[in-house]
């Protein structure tokens, strides 16, 4: 049956010379090639911005997220942290180690419930994001948020569907990079 609709789909549209059926006369080959080149400029402009990051700060950019999201609110937890940067509870005690040992957050028991264990961000931590801006997502956030929700929506969707597609769907949002790897950035 499938092959049935790619030869009508080929004929009512033509058919790439590899004989892949073709659509809107775009060979469905290269649409695939080009959706991987699109991928591999998105991710060349991330890593190369995380490198920068790293070199002006010392931090990962993994790091710099956390530092982000904990200067936001000094009474969050690492459960917190964990479910807005999509990682485990262990990954962000990891880096919260990190953090904590730069002196740029703090740890503390929660007064009200002295199960909790909530984070805040020093001085020095309030320092650090003051003097080094991450242009590329805060440029990406400003864009994004200027998007109509039905478009956000639709482009939140592919994403998640990409993610899919390259089985990426349960991988952690945010790599742990070696600290000497992320020093020589």
């Amino acid at each position: 049956m499938l092959r049935q609709s790619n030869d009508i789909l080929a004929s009512e549209t033509g058919s790439a010379q590899n004989g892949a059926p073709s659509t809107w006369g775009i060979d469905m080959t290269s649409r695939s090639e080009s959706a991987l080149i699109t991928l591999r400029r998105i991710m060349h402009v991330t890593d190369t911005n995380a490198r920068a990051l790293a070199r002006r700060t010392g931090l990962t950019l993994a790091q710099m997220i956390v530092l982000e999201i904990v200067a936001e609110d000094d009474r969050t937890t690492p459960k917190e942290i964990a479910r807005r940067s999509g990682v485990s509870q262990a990954t962000i005690t990891s880096l919260i180690d990190k953090l904590e040992a730069r002196g740029l957050v703090t740890r503390r028991r929660s007064v009200q419930d002295r199960r909790l264990i909530r984070v805040a961000a020093t001085e020095e931590g309030r320092r650090l994001l003051a003097n080094a801006p991450n242009p590329l997502y805060a440029a990406f956030s400003a864009r994004f948020e200027g998007l109509p929700e039905w478009e956000q929506l639709m482009l939140m969707s592919a994403l998640e569907r990409v993610a899919g597609l390259m089985n990426a769907d349960a991988v952690e949002a945010l790599p742990q990079v070696d600290e000497a790897r992320a020093a020589s950035m």
